[in-house]
């Protein structure tokens, strides 16, 4: 059965590149574009990965990443955190919130694959 990545990105050209670049590596990919219910989404799906934008309409993800590290059950899931910003204050509060990695945008394909092996690996 093949690994299934929830992403939660609201950009369409990004998420769609991701789609099409995980699903070549055997990827399933599920995209919500709005982080409200993107929890209870991620939480039903079982996801092996989730990867996150920082600023999502409805909730961002540093809220979702939150309620997703307060889960005993989502604790130790790999979190992979895009953002356009990628000032320390950022990846420091990623950090403290339980963040597996933190990629700032734009970022290479091999840079992406290598971080979702990476911490599918680990």
């Amino acid at each position: 059965m093949s690994k299934l990545v929830v992403l939660v990105e609201d950009e369409v050209n990004i998420a769609e590149a991701i789609r099409f670049l995980l699903g070549q590596e055997g990827w399933r990919v599920e995209t919500l574009a709005n982080g409200s219910g993107a929890v209870e989404v991620i939480r039903k799906a079982s996801p092996d990965l989730v990867m996150l934008d920082v600023m999502l309409p409805g909730k961002s993800g540093f809220e979702i990443l939150d309620e997703l590290r307060g889960d005993p059950a989502m604790e130790t899931l790999p979190v992979l955190m895009l953002t356009a910003r990628g000032q320390s204050r950022d990846r420091a509060m990623a950090e403290k919130a339980g963040v597996s990695r933190f990629m700032t945008k734009p970022f290479s394909n091999s840079e992406m694959l290598d971080a979702v092996r990476d911490l599918i690996a680990s």
